[in-house]
């Protein structure tokens, strides 16, 4: 398998089309001294050039910016404690203004493509040579790609440049398109490539786009419309949405299109890099591919370290969170945790019933554990903070301690032995560690490498945490327990529920050292639920000694989405809140911890259906997976979800205004026409 982002020419007119990541890679076409036109009139020359199309994907679209300009300011978000000012204008509609970088990121990595998209276009019907099923794929996949693009501008931007020839960003006097303009030319390229584009990928390369991908952004796409009031012909937005979901559903098999029974299969990680359930992936690079390049100039996603504590705050550096072993900066099992910018609401926290709803412990981490190295020292690669002996990640509980951490005295002398044990495997290319985690069986205390056991993920702990738990050193408890429980724990244990400060109804305030926060210390106020579903902790997905990213694929869609715009356009164009439920309830069984439960009065099955649970639904199963932002609006469900559940977003919404992105200032101030362009109210 070869990469789609692998550098295509060197052109001596000084062209150099240049692709910005490497993965696995597409034969490399280097003629010593051609022109442009030379090449690009060649088959092998286009097709290379194909591939810049979906260079803006995966480290830039699909990393950090979009990530977070796509999810923040819903209802799901808010400020941790003690980091009200970071990200601020995204998450709380604070001083927001046209110069926020993650917004002006997302505009120009969006746009950026689109020239690459539009001139493989052009150049496919003059080509002197190739196979013409090959440049008809090929020119459809570019043709979904320039679909895709749009799609995200039109729905963070509102009207945009609509340009599908040449390079959108080169007009010193833009002018902007109608919505249903948009769509429509968005519409017509996802047909285009629907009816072109096969079921298997093209070169049996998985990262190239099929019909599935295809047909789900098209119901995406239809959704998102439908917001905007959109029809096409006699029928609302809303109900070809349902329209080709429904086709996707029901046809999925032909379209090579898969839903996970189980979702604890959607993030495993040896379904990372060929995941079944995924419609739309961006791929990340692979340090075992003879072209992955360590120097990459493209951004790398770093998304994860953005949904986690600081533990080294709330645990200080030398009792129970060992920061000789497991320094914040270079931890060999969770990364890099010394951010802590993005935590979850209650509200989104309270949507999951973890008595029967597995998606909580395969989307957060509650549990906070110490590593082990002894599978890389027995190995002789011991690499830097791999370098741990068991005994050096074994915590013995002291009085010290359990003063500390108002412990009860009788667990004094007992010991917290480390939950993981990481080997370090040294890659092929460019000298990049892998940091691969094995579980400790519990009660297993030897520190033997027979006691270790391969996990599906190693980021999901056991839930509900045991009281005789023995391998983490806190638990932060969806289920509130009782000063007994507590006390008859080891561990440290917060009931999250008394995280939140009361003063706030909507659950969108994190307790602080000034609002009686009850805490033994006061730091553990720094503590929240690690929204886990970037953290690709596997071999391939670290990049060696950079722990503050990571190289895994990022699913851009996936087939779960599906059926719930199903159920949202069901109750959007007039269907039955029974239909409805049926839609849910095939992500609520494969979701649910104990099949017998399923269709129990107390279980997981829906008989009707309302969009508040089409909301919870979305919630529950997409989470952080770029689609709320957008789900918000087209819904125009800002201010009443906002009222409700994020009063610290709430209080600053201006409807007028925050219902698209401001246009980025660096883009205004290179046109002529900015005071007619405009910058969305900003």
């Amino acid at each position: 398998m070869k990469s789609i982002y692998k550098t295509a020419y060197k052109l001596t007119l000084g062209l150099c089309l240049a692709l910005c990541i490497n993965s696995c890679s597409l034969d490399e076409y280097n003629p010593a001294a051609l022109s442009e036109g030379d090449v690009l009139t060649t088959f092998e020359g286009w097709k290379s050039y194909q591939s810049n199309c979906y260079s803006a994907l995966w480290g830039s679209l699909i990393g950090m910016p979009y990530g977070l300009v796509s999810e923040l300011g819903t209802d799901l978000w808010t400020f941790p404690y003690n980091n009200h000012g970071t990200y601020k204008e995204i998450l709380a509609y604070e001083n927001y203004a046209n110069d926020v970088n993650v917004v002006r990121n997302t505009w120009d990595f969006a746009f950026g493509p689109i020239k690459d998209c539009n001139k493989v276009i052009q150049l496919s019907e003059g080509l002197k040579d190739g196979n013409p099923a090959d440049i008809a794929i090929l020119t459809a996949e570019a043709h979904f790609l320039r679909a895709y693009f749009y799609s995200v501008l039109v729905a963070q931007f509102g009207e945009v440049p609509l340009v599908t020839e040449g390079d959108p960003t080169k007009s010193l006097t833009p002018e902007r398109n109608s919505i249903p303009e948009i769509y429509t030319q968005i519409l017509r390229d996802l047909r285009h490539a629907f009816n072109t584009l096969p079921a298997k990928p093209y070169d049996e390369n998985p990262q190239r786009v099929t019909k599935k991908a295809a047909l789900g952004i098209m119901a995406r796409v239809y959704a998102q419309g439908a917001g905007e009031g959109l029809s096409e012909g006699s029928k609302s937005y809303w109900v070809r949405a349902k329209e080709v979901a429904d086709s996707l559903i029901t046809y999925k098999s032909a379209y090579d299109a898969t839903l996970y029974d189980d979702f604890a299969k959607v993030f495993a990680a040896a379904n990372n890099r060929n995941n079944a359930e995924v419609l739309f992936t961006a791929y990340g690079l692979d340090p075992y591919n003879v072209s992955f390049n360590y120097a990459s100039s493209n951004t790398k996603p770093n998304l994860y370290l953005h949904y986690y504590p600081k533990l080294d705050e709330a645990f200080g550096t030398t009792d129970v969170f060992l920061r000789g072993v497991n320094k914040n900066t270079t931890n060999a099992y969770y990364g890099r945790c010394n951010q802590q910018f993005v935590a979850p609401t209650k509200y989104l926290i309270d949507c999951f019933n973890a008595d029967y709803d597995k998606r909580w412990e395969n989307t957060f981490v509650t549990a906070y554990t110490n590593y082990s190295g002894v599978q890389a020292i027995n190995g002789g690669s011991p690499a830097g903070p791999a370098n741990v002996t068991y005994a050096k990640a074994t915590v013995e509980i002291t009085q010290a301690i359990a003063n500390k951490y108002n412990l009860d005295p009788s667990h004094i002398g007992k010991k917290i032995y480390p939950y993981i044990d990481v080997n370090s495997k040294l890659t092929d290319y460019n000298a990049t560690y892998q940091y691969v985690s094995q579980v400790w069986n519990k009660g297993a205390h030897s520190g033997n490498v027979a006691e270790l056991s391969e996990p599906a993920n190693a980021n999901v702990h056991p839930y509900p945490l045991a009281a005789d738990e023995d391998r983490f050193f806190v638990y932060l408890s969806k289920a509130p327990l009782t000063d007994a429980e507590k006390k008859a724990r080891a561990y440290i244990t917060i009931n999250i529920d008394d995280m939140f400060d009361p003063s706030d109804a909507s659950g969108s305030t994190y307790k602080g050292k000034l609002s009686n926060n009850g805490f033994t210390p006061v730091e553990l106020i720094t503590v929240f639920p690690a929204m886990m579903k970037f953290n690709h902790n596997f071999d391939g997905g670290w990049l060696g000694g950079n722990f503050q990213q990571k190289l895994g694929n990022i699913m851009v869609m996936r087939m779960a989405e599906v059926y719930l715009i199903a159920a949202e356009a069901t109750l959007n164009s007039g269907g039955s809140a029974a239909e409805a439920a049926a839609y849910l309830n095939v992500l609520r069984e494969r979701a649910c911890r104990n099949a017998a439960d399923f269709n129990t009065s107390t279980g997981m099955k829906l008989s009707s259906a309302s969009m508040n649970d089409v909301f919870d639904e979305y919630a529950r199963e997409l989470c952080g997976e770029y689609y709320r932002w957008a789900l918000l609006k087209r819904n125009k469900a800002f201010e009443g979800r906002l009222q409700k559940y994020n009063q610290t977003a709430f209080k600053n919404f201006v409807p007028a205004k925050h219902y698209n992105r401001p246009i980025p200032r660096d883009f205004l101030n290179k046109i002529n026409n900015p005071e007619e362009f405009g910058n969305n109210g900003y």
